[in-house]
C-alpha cells in the first residue's frame, strides 16, 4: 500500500508540472494594449480678408505754435485785457503799458520836425537867390557855396528829425502789445503795476487750431512713411471717439537711444476740443487696403527667426512655416505659407509635433477624455 501511494504521488506530480508550465505559457501570451493619445486643440479657419496696412504708435497733442510775448518798451502795467483761458483773435489787445513819457517824447520829435522843415524851407529860398545872383555875378561864388552847404546840412537835419519821429511814434505803439496769431492765453506772467523792461515775458499763447499729433515710428517702419498719409488715433478722453489727420513732417533723423523716427501731423481742430499734452493711440495707415490673409496671433509659434503654425487635416495636425506681414489687432497677415480656409491650430498647439493626433473643439467645450485604442 505504501508502494501504491507513492507512485501516485509522483504521477500527480508529473501530471501537474505540464499544467503549470502550460499556464505560465498563456499568461505570457496575453495581448498588451498600446494608448494612442488624442490631443484636445481649438482650431481657426485662416481667412482672406480686404485690410488697409497700418502702423500702430503711441503719441502726444502739442499746440500748433507756441509763442511768448514779451514787453518791447519799459514801463509800469497799466491795463491788462487777457486771462489764462481767454480766446484772443489775430490783433487783439492784451496789455497796455503806461505811455505817458512816450506821449511826450512823440511830441518834441514832432516839434523838431517842424523846426527842421522851416530851417530848410528858409535856406531853400536863401540858396535861390544867391544861385540867381551868382549867375549874374553880383556876389562873390564863396556865398553860394557856404548857402549850399547850409541847404545839404537843414535837408540832413529834417531826416535825422523824421527818423525821430518815427522812432518816438513806434515806441509809443509799442506800450500796446497785441496777439500776434489767433490764440488761446495759456500762462498770464503780469499783472496791473508791475514794471518791465524790454524783453520781460508777459503772455505764453498757444494756436491750438490745428492741433499737432507728434509720434514715433520704430527703424523697421521708417521705409512705410510718406508724406500726406492718413492718420487716425483715439484718447482715452474721449471714448469711442476717432479722430483723423494727415501726416505733415517726417523728421530727417532716427532717436539714438530709442531707435525711432520721430512724425508729425495737424489735425483740424476747429471746435477747440483737442488739448496740448493728451495722450493718443495713433493708427497710421500706409496704403490702400488690399486683400491678405489672416490668422489669429494665438496661433503663431516662434522659434529664433522663424515662425511656425500647427494646421489641422483630418485627425493630423502638420506643422507649417510661414512668413509674416502686418499685425492688425488680434490678427496677423501671412504672406507665405498657407492658403484660405485651412483650420490653424489657435488653442493647444504647444503640445503638438507633426503628424500627431487630434481632437477638435469646440470653443467653449469642456475638455474630452483621451480616447485609447488598442494596437495590434
Amino acid at each position: 500500500m505504501r508502494n501504491k501511494k507513492c507512485v501516485t504521488i509522483v504521477c500527480c506530480l508529473l501530471l501537474t508540472a505540464p499544467g503549470l508550465l502550460l499556464l505560465s505559457g498563456c499568461k505570457k501570451k496575453e495581448t498588451k494594449t498600446e494608448a494612442v493619445r488624442m490631443i484636445n486643440v481649438l482650431v481657426h479657419p485662416a481667412e482672406k480678408r480686404s485690410l488697409r496696412p497700418f502702423i500702430e504708435a503711441i503719441g502726444t497733442l502739442d499746440a500748433n505754435q507756441e509763442v511768448t510775448i514779451s514787453a518791447e518798451v519799459d514801463g509800469i502795467i497799466r491795463d491788462v485785457k487777457a486771462d489764462e483761458g481767454s480766446i484772443v483773435p489775430k490783433g487783439g489787445l492784451l496789455a497796455l503799458i503806461d505811455d505817458t513819457d512816450l506821449v511826450l517824447e512823440q511830441k518834441r520829435a514832432q516839434a523838431a520836425v517842424k523846426q527842421c522843415e522851416a530851417t530848410l524851407a528858409n535856406t531853400q529860398l536863401e540858396y535861390n537867390r544867391k544861385e540867381a545872383l551868382v549867375k549874374e555875378e553880383l556876389v562873390p561864388k564863396q556865398q553860394f557855396e557856404d548857402v549850399s552847404t547850409r541847404l545839404a546840412l537843414a535837408d540832413a537835419e529834417l531826416d535825422r528829425a523824421r527818423a525821430a519821429l518815427s522812432l518816438a511814434v513806434t515806441k509809443l505803439a509799442k506800450t500796446k502789445t497785441y496777439a500776434p496769431l489767433a490764440c488761446v492765453v495759456k500762462e498770464k506772467k503780469v499783472s496791473v503795476g508791475d514794471y518791465v523792461k524790454v524783453g520781460t515775458p508777459l503772455f505764453v499763447v498757444i494756436q491750438p487750431n490745428p492741433i499737432k499729433l507728434h509720434f514715433a515710428v520704430p527703424e523697421r517702419d521708417v521705409g512705410y512713411l510718406r508724406a500726406n498719409q492718413d492718420v487716425t488715433f483715439r484718447m482715452d478722453a474721449f471714448p469711442g471717439k476717432e479722430f483723423k489727420g494727415t501726416v505733415n513732417i517726417i523728421f530727417p533723423n532716427l532717436e539714438e537711444k530709442t531707435r525711432t523716427l520721430k512724425v508729425e501731423a495737424l489735425v483740424p481742430n476747429a471746435e477747440g476740443v483737442l488739448k496740448p499734452g493728451l495722450f493718443a493711440k495713433v493708427v497710421l495707415y500706409t496704403g490702400a487696403s488690399r486683400d491678405t490673409i489672416v490668422v489669429p496671433i494665438t496661433s503663431l509659434l516662434y522659434e529664433a527667426d522663424k515662425v511656425r503654425v500647427f494646421v489641422v487635416n483630418g485627425a493630423e495636425a502638420h506643422e507649417k512655416p510661414v512668413k509674416l506681414g502686418n499685425k492688425y489687432g488680434e490678427l496677423a497677415e501671412v504672406t507665405e505659407g498657407l492658403t484660405e480656409g485651412e483650420q490653424v491650430v489657435v488653442a493647444g498647439q504647444q503640445n503638438l509635433a507633426d503628424g500627431a493626433k487630434v481632437r477638435i473643439q469646440a470653443a467653449g467645450a469642456p475638455p474630452a477624455q483621451p480616447e485609447r485604442k488598442p494596437s495590434r
